[in-house]
């Protein structure tokens, strides 16, 4: 497990355009989410033990963005040969299982991963209405453990994003390496 944390990005990138498979059975692009809400793109995984940490606020982050109108969407990239857990068939069953409030798609090419320039699980990127890049942070203040959190930073720059406020200051996310295709 090679610990990574999120390189500083240049705001204001656009979203890069996608095309991939979701556990839902549909396929899904960058069109087919609303130009005039934020959305925020996650990349995690099954087997991750950072994403394990946060799963259960990752899970509460989805529901809480339903509340307010942010879009959010994950991607699992991860080499399913060499790390089985985070197979297609396993994500499905893992979004199933935990009742995900997100869309969980498959980067089986992992070009879409590089596109984003994702390097790690969880890697968040967030975008405003122009799907113009404004945060690349980490979730909350402690991924280890949900009771110590005491300031939820993306979903509280979700939302000065999306009544157009001033972001707070991103801390670079953390997590294993993607496990790319050799």
């Amino acid at each position: 497990m090679a610990l990574l944390h999120t390189p500083e990005t240049e705001k204001g990138m656009p979203c890069p355009e996608f095309r991939l498979p979701g556990v839902d059975g549909k396929t899904y692009s960058l069109s087919d989410f609303d130009r005039h809400q934020p959305l925020l793109v996650m990349f995690i995984c099954n087997h991750c033990p950072y994403v394990k940490a946060i799963e259960d606020r990752l899970i509460q982050l989805g529901r809480d963005f339903l509340k307010e109108k942010i879009q959010i969407v994950a991607i699992c990239a991860n080499d399913s040969a060499a790390y089985p857990e985070d197979s297609f068939e396993e994500l499905k069953k893992r979004s199933k299982e935990k009742k995900y409030p997100f869309l969980y798609l498959h980067d089986e090419t992992q070009q879409v991963s590089k596109t984003f320039g994702a390097v790690c699980t969880p890697d968040f990127f967030l975008y405003d209405s122009q799907l113009k890049l404004k945060y690349r942070g980490r979730l909350d203040d402690s991924w280890k453990s949900a009771d110590l959190v005491t300031r939820r930073e993306l979903f509280e720059a979700a939302l000065c994003l999306r009544d157009g406020k001033p972001l707070p200051r991103e801390t670079p996310s953390m997590g294993c390496s993607i496990k790319w295709k050799k």
